[in-house]
């Protein structure tokens, strides 16, 4: 376990329904390759928050990379249609891409 997945599991471990610290422990655990780990978190986070379109990113982002495009399909409608909604066209394109290839 890296430090800063250690860091951030620490503030869960104090406050676990704190949103925030769990999508910093979902990123750090993502980036250090335990995406299976992170996905909780994500989904947590997702729901935490109507929304909030990064979580449903990166959930449907890791379960594509977990071979799970069927699951990651609603994660990625949510977050293209949060996309579309803030008029963030940027998530927006990508998301419409990534839909495309699942």
């Amino acid at each position: 376990m890296t430090t800063r997945v250690t860091q951030f599991q620490a503030m869960v471990d104090r406050d676990p329904s704190n949103p925030m610290f769990r999508f910093s422990l979902a990123q750090a655990l993502a980036a250090e390759g335990s995406g299976a780990e992170a996905l909780p978190h994500f989904e947590f986070c997702a729901g935490t928050k109507a929304d909030w379109m990064m979580p449903r990113i990166l959930a449907g982002k890791l379960l594509v990379q977990l071979g799970r495009p069927t699951e990651a399909r609603p994660h990625l409608e949510s977050a293209l249609a949060l996309a579309c909604d803030q008029h963030h066209e940027d998530p927006e394109r990508e998301l419409r891409a990534l839909l495309a290839e699942i």
